[in-house]
């Protein structure tokens, strides 16, 4: 009886660590089993590569035009000095900068985009969608004021007309820009060629040589010999009788034929905005579709 007594709790024992064995090995293969704690996530279709690789290829490009837009105004700004102490006060109104803010602001979020779609980050594809739409927002808001305030834009423009006569000689930019618009529409000042007389180095009353003078891009023919332009053209005009000045430079002012010019341009000024909101519109709805192919993914994790 005493080795009985003995021997029940041992093979008790036994039993019961049989038993717990065995369901430990019941356990074992769903705890090895990783496809059934841890999913593996479906590998993506074709189609979702495309659009990966469709959409860092799209940021790629809008990077690439992005720094040469920063390049150039970076570049505008050191040729000028404008980035020099004494020359920071009229920095604000370069139009260089506003190349190298556009720049720098199209390839930072042509960056992101490109980094999200590479390494399929939401962060990144999140900023990108919303940088874009903040841009696509201030772009409607903007093209909004315009209709808004249209009846106020010829006398915003004639504002901004006078002030490049004004600073011709002191800004290159806008001496260049006057220039073209002159040579283009064969007009001269903002209503008439006597308009030049405001600039201080025009006027009559100036010290210099081209004192009762014109820019050369009013002259009917500002071209010597064909090739070089003819910068003394249009030297003492001023001092001439509208018959007279009339034989040598463009009468008529820029103001009307630019306002023309303007309405006429109408139509290709919608279409380009509406390619630009395609465009951005491309570019969000393929971060969407990625943001989309990641989320199950992160959901798991």
């Amino acid at each position: 009886q005493a080795s009985r007594l003995v021997e029940l709790p041992y093979s008790s024992s036994d039993d019961d660590d049989d038993g717990s064995l065995v369901g430990d090995m019941d356990l074992l293969p769903a705890e090895q089993d990783p496809g059934v704690w841890c999913p593996v996530p479906p590998k993506p279709s074709t189609f979702s590569q495309c659009v990966r690789y469709l959409a860092f290829l799209w940021n790629l490009l809008f990077l690439l035009l992005g720094l040469l837009a920063l390049a150039v105004g970076v570049w505008g700004l050191l040729a000028k000095g404008s980035l020099r102490g004494d020359r920071l006060a009229p920095l604000g109104s370069d139009p260089m900068l506003l190349f190298a803010l556009a720049g720098l602001g199209a390839s930072t979020v042509s960056l992101a985009g490109c980094l999200g779609a590479l390494r399929s980050s939401p962060c990144l594809l999140r900023f990108f969608v919303g940088a874009v739409l903040a841009f696509a927002g201030l772009e409607v808001l903007g093209g909004l004021l315009l209709l808004a305030a249209r009846h106020r834009l010829r006398d915003a423009l004639q504002d901004a007309l006078l002030l490049c006569l004004l600073h011709y000689q002191d800004e290159p930019d806008l001496r260049f820009l006057v220039d073209e618009v002159q040579q283009s529409l064969r007009c001269c000042g903002l209503s008439s060629y006597r308009d030049w007389e405001t600039n201080p180095y025009f006027n009559c009353s100036a010290p210099g040589v081209q004192a009762c003078s014109v820019p050369a891009s009013c002259c009917l023919d500002p071209w010597q010999n064909g090739t070089v332009t003819n910068t003394q053209c249009a030297f003492g005009v001023l001092r001439l009788g509208d018959v007279a000045a009339s034989t040598v430079v463009h009468l008529g002012g820029c103001m009307a034929q630019l306002s023309a010019w303007l309405r006429g341009q109408a139509g290709g000024i919608a279409a380009g905005a509406a390619v630009l909101v395609l465009v951005e519109a491309a570019g969000v709805l393929m971060a969407l579709k990625m943001l989309r192919d990641i989320a199950p993914v992160g959901a798991r994790h």
